[in-house]
């Protein structure tokens, strides 16, 4: 029941008529590069999403010569999301009838389904509902290892934690949690030394991709203080989770409940801020798994509280309440279900971007993209750029081995775009801070001192601006 309503929420608006965000972008482009390419392009960059793309290259290969003129691209790039966001939820399921009961289980799986961030980064084409459901079934692994432990249930819980450790460096933080819930259950010395070897083991695989990424830590520069939204979102999951481990239920297996779902709910989360104030790296999807211990604690408590009552009058009393708390909580969340599955909940719509370019422009008209990162926006769709001429590019992303393309010097810039009568600006909407380097500088020096605006319009997260020689752009502007 929890997978099949994980799969219904993930299947809704995954369209989300057809809006693709920059990293989804990102996404689509790695996936369609050649494997020689892709790695090539991974020892510049984003090598921590590697294996990631990997899988989506092999994915892909299938879909866009099976599914992708029936379904779109849309959904071959957010199918494997929903898929592993279902296998999580199946896991979490059984997890919690594992540690509590099969009511607990029942009620944690449909509780982990119906959180809004599990149902966004279960529609995103990213890796983080993959590395969700990962830590969700090595967590079970965990649990059953610690009940029977045997040789080959301590190799697979080793692999899914391996594996979620490859496709994103800080599924690591899963097993300080884990190592927690070992120590609270004092468990006996051979189940902790076995644990503890398999760390080591998952740790040792991972160092060679956490050394080589700090290479190209420079790709998360871009992070400031944690969005307070998130910090939010984290606080009010963290409290509620408390407040569900203080009802009293009793653990089935050697781990219980608290032992493992309080650590997997707090530790991740605080561990990466107090990483944050040596170097910010806070991203509420980088520990997207700490909702699973808040599911557990919250199922187990619903478990509780939702008990049959003895008397007849009390159980009708308490049917009512239920389903009206029930109404209540769902209700709640309805409209911040629906705002997740509308274009306008992502940072910026790639789709929309491309549209309006290809609106406003006209055959020989000059592209830029301002700052370069941008130029992500037509990697979904080329063909709405074609005719234009993009005035900065050296090398394209592919030839360059690079997610953005190079550009050439501000000097040579200022020349092409002085050569053009119009030029189309795809950049940031008002209010974002400017990149400071020569190229950046010479767009703007230029386009402020020889150009004009024609006309502007803004889609979401971004501004494009049709800008024309002084005096050239027409009565019609």
């Amino acid at each position: 029941m929890p997978s099949g309503l994980m799969l219904l929420l993930g299947a809704w608006g995954v369209r989300r008529q057809d809006a693709v965000w920059r990293d989804e972008a990102v996404t689509y482009d790695m996936a369609h590069r050649s494997l020689a390419d892709l790695w090539s392009t991974l020892q510049h960059v984003d090598v921590v999403h590697g294996l990631y793309y990997a899988l989506m290259h092999v994915w892909f290969r299938f879909y866009d010569a099976t599914l992708d003129g029936v379904l779109g691209q849309v959904i071959g790039l957010r199918l494997p999301s929903v898929a592993a966001m279902t296998a999580a939820a199946a896991g979490v399921a059984l997890l919690g009838g594992r540690l509590v009961g099969r009511r607990a289980g029942l009620l944690a799986g449909l509780t982990f389904a119906l959180i809004p961030v599990v149902q966004q980064y279960a529609q995103e084409g990213r890796s983080y509902a993959l590395v969700c459901a990962l830590v969700v079934w090595a967590s079970y692994l965990l649990v059953l290892t610690a009940a029977r432990p045997r040789r080959k249930l301590w190799l697979g819980y080793a692999v899914l934690m391996l594996c979620a450790c490859l496709l994103h460096e800080f599924a690591c933080l899963a097993l300080p949690a884990h190592g927690a819930a070992v120590i609270l259950a004092r468990l006996p010395r051979p189940v902790r030394r076995a644990w503890a070897l398999c760390a080591v083991a998952v740790l040792a695989g991972l160092a060679p991709l956490a050394v080589y990424s700090t290479r190209q830590s420079a790709q998360i520069s871009w992070l400031m203080w944690p969005d307070p939204i998130q910090l939010l979102t984290f606080a009010v999951l963290a409290v509620l989770g408390i407040a569900c481990a203080r009802v009293r239920v009793r653990s089935r297996g050697p781990i219980g409940l608290r032992a493992l779902a309080v650590p997997l709910l707090l530790l991740p989360t605080l561990l990466l801020l107090l990483l944050s104030h040596v170097e910010p790296a806070y991203v509420d999807r980088y520990v997207l798994y700490y909702v699973v211990g808040f599911a557990l604690l919250a199922g187990a408590a619903l478990a509780r509280l939702l008990r049959p009552a003895g008397e007849h009058g009390q159980t009708r009393a308490r049917r009512l309440r239920r389903t009206l708390a029930l109404a209540a909580a769902l209700a709640a969340l309805l409209p911040v279900n629906v705002h997740l599955r509308s274009p306008d909940s992502r940072v910026d719509d790639v789709t929309a971007v491309a549209q309006a370019v290809r609106e406003v422009a006209e055959p020989g008209d000059g592209l830029l993209f301002m700052p370069s990162r941008r130029r992500i926006w037509m990697a979904t769709r080329p063909h709405d750029f074609r005719g234009l001429n993009d005035l900065a590019l050296a090398e394209s992303p592919l030839a360059s081995h690079t997610l953005y393309g190079t550009e050439l010097s501000g000097d040579a810039i200022r020349d092409r775009m002085l050569a053009a009568r119009r030029i189309i600006v795809a950049g940031d909407p008002a209010g974002q801070p400017a990149d400071d380097n020569d190229q950046e500088i010479a767009k703007r020096a230029t386009l402020r001192d020889a150009f004009e605006v024609c006309g502007s319009r803004e889609v979401r997260g971004a501004r494009i601006t049709v800008y024309g020689r002084r005096g050239g752009c027409g009565a019609g502007g």
